[in-house]
């Protein structure tokens, strides 16, 4: 499919691996909805892209309804849908204060999984109503995932459980839409600068890169908007996760 006229939702679009996806889909001539919790972030990216921005927390089926509402009134029927909204969380099952929290762990699967599968549905049910365009194609959906899926690290089972459900949900969704012409893919990133990484020191960062084997440095935002681009461009791509991390294999802490 290709971008230029389309309209675009791109989830946690305020920053980092969502606010570098909007753009890419911009420059590509897409229409695109900016959705972040944080407002000010959002209208931000929008902007400078000539998007909307909508406050949502993905999670919430309420604000969920309501954003594709507004899209759709605003722009009209969404064919691509990138999520990238998430958070980071890290906590052992048994740590020095006791067990995890409960509800950290789940509110790390309802944000990352539940949310992600929330905006899956909204977007499905959609676009399976606009007209097929080449090959019988109506839609495009990519979802982040993370390394953390396969090479979860010592704290992160939240974090990896809600990432590994992502994994799994991706090809039985594009099963369950392929009749509607829409494609599912998800991307599984290393490790990317992000807000959350620039937030550490210079020489952390540094430490971070030179684990990954080629190249040896942090991600950028920029390299995941292509590859998720491309996934939207390739009409082959469907049912896939696919790694984006420098061949890097996470070591257990």
């Amino acid at each position: 499919m290709k971008p230029e006229g389309v309209v675009a939702v791109v989830t946690g679009g305020g920053s980092g691996l969502g606010a570098a996806t909007a753009r890419a889909l911009a420059a590509r001539g897409a229409r695109v909805a900016v959705l972040d919790l944080n407002a000010a972030r959002a209208e931000e990216t929008a902007g400078k892209i000539g998007g909307i921005a909508i406050a949502c927390e993905v999670s919430n089926a309420e604000q969920g309804e309501a954003a594709f509402a507004h899209i759709e009134a605003d722009l009209g029927t969404p064919r691509i849908l990138v999520n990238c909204a998430g958070i980071a969380t890290a906590g052992r099952t048994v740590g020095k204060n006791g067990a995890h929290p409960l509800d950290l762990f789940r509110r790390t699967v309802e944000v990352n999984l539940v949310g992600t599968f929330n905006m899956v549905r909204l977007f499905a049910a959609q676009a399976q109503d606009a007209d097929p365009l080449d090959g019988g194609e109506r839609g495009v959906i990519v979802n982040t995932a993370s390394v953390a899926a396969f090479d979860g690290q010592i704290g992160q089972a939240a974090y990896s459980a809600s990432k590994g459900g992502i994994v799994a949900m991706t090809l039985p969704i594009a099963r369950d839409l392929a009749r509607s012409g829409i494609r599912v893919v998800s991307i599984a990133p290393g490790i990317f600068r992000t807000p959350m990484l620039d937030e550490l020191p210079e020489e952390a960062q540094q430490s971070l890169g030179a684990q990954v084997p080629f190249p040896p440095r942090l991600g950028d935002p920029e390299e995941f908007a292509a590859l998720a681009c491309h996934v939207v461009e390739n009409q082959m791509l469907n049912g896939e996760t696919i790694r984006l991390d420098g061949a890097i294999r996470m070591a257990p802490k």
